[in-house]
């Protein structure tokens, strides 16, 4: 059976997150149904990783199985065609090996979180960025996230729920810089522990605030505790940018 990548671009807003689930609106099920339209088959839509109810994402990477051969571009096109008008697109289709798999053959991947730090709120941009009153030091939460760099214990940043088997992981990057009236964080690692990233934006911004400093946060980390984590991002503000293979 011919093995497709798709690159995925949506809108979180109105989706219980990627996964599908009964009688809940998911980008999971939304692709599928465009599959069974297009090529009058079922076929389970595999993903690089699932993300929570709100996330939006840039770059998203999934696969499908097919009976039939056909064109990426006719697999693309036909795709976005079955799902307007649903936040969701396929930016890109390519026939893959069998043994590839958007999951399991993943080296990394990347989050971008956006804050918005004004006074006025989010018109044009609500439901995409945190919005945040007060102005926030972005050179002081980027000094401080070089702290969580490298391999450690993240139970402080890591949801009580998370289903993960071990807390430790390897943050093979952390970025904060200021776009314009905004705050971007940006993160890399192979894997994330569940709302990881959620976490420890929260936690950044309360060093950007001046309520934490570098070695606050350092030490919440290394506590591996959760209650020594900080607020939690809402979800609206982050986006899977990338994968890696």
């Amino acid at each position: 059976m011919p093995r497709y990548r798709l690159t995925l671009e949506y809108d979180g807003a109105p989706f219980r997150g990627f996964q599908a689930q009964a009688d809940l609106p998911s980008v999971q099920a939304s692709l599928e149904r465009a599959v069974q339209a297009f090529a009058g088959e079922f076929a389970r839509v595999h993903v690089a990783g699932r993300t929570d109810t709100g996330v939006h994402a840039t770059g998203q990477v999934a696969h499908i199985d097919l009976t039939k051969s056909w064109k990426p571009d006719v697999v693309r096109d036909a795709l976005n065609a079955h799902l307007v008008p649903e936040p969701v697109v396929v930016l890109e289709a390519a026939q893959v090996d069998d043994d590839w798999h958007a999951r399991f053959s993943a080296k990394g991947r990347r989050y971008l979180y956006r804050i918005l730090d004004r006074r006025p709120p989010a018109a044009l941009e609500r439901g995409r960025v945190w919005w945040i009153k007060s102005p926030l030091d972005a050179e002081a939460m980027h000094a401080a996230a070089q702290r969580m760099i490298g391999t450690h214990d993240f139970t402080t940043f890591r949801d009580v729920q998370c289903q993960a088997k071990s807390p430790l992981r390897t943050l093979d990057s952390a970025s904060v810089r200021r776009e314009g009236r905004e705050v971007w964080l940006e993160f890399a690692a192979r894997s994330f522990l569940h709302r990881q990233v959620r976490s420890m934006t929260g936690s950044l911004a309360e060093v950007g605030a001046g309520r934490w400093s570098a070695d606050d946060l350092a030490a919440a980390l290394a506590a591996a505790d959760r209650t020594r984590c900080g607020q939690v991002a809402p979800s609206h503000g982050l986006y899977l940018t990338g994968v890696a293979y």
